[in-house]
């Protein structure tokens, strides 16, 4: 039992960080994409539409799924490997 809590808070970090760098990634993401750089309004908008292949909407929907996805990547392969390390 206590394997397993360990093994759980291993997953919590490791999603938190997923959660992070799946953040940081996508804020990166629209700054650079976009045809005006940066994080002014004409660059977030440009970034947004760059990244949902033309519209901002898809745009949103891509960067807000990107730290989701990371975190459970990076949580989930956390609390598989702690829990193989410590069998």
């Amino acid at each position: 039992m206590q394997d397993n809590n360990e093994a759980l808070g291993a997953g919590a970090v490791g999603a938190a960080v997923g959660a992070v760098a799946g953040t940081a990634g996508a804020v990166g993401a629209i700054s650079a994409a976009g045809s005006v750089a940066g994080l002014s309004a004409a660059g977030i908008t440009s970034g947004l539409a760059a990244v949902g292949g033309g519209t901002m909407l898809a745009g949103i929907a891509v960067t807000a799924a990107a730290p989701v996805a990371a975190a459970a990547a990076v949580g989930y392969g956390a609390y598989r490997a702690w829990r193989w390390l410590t069998e």
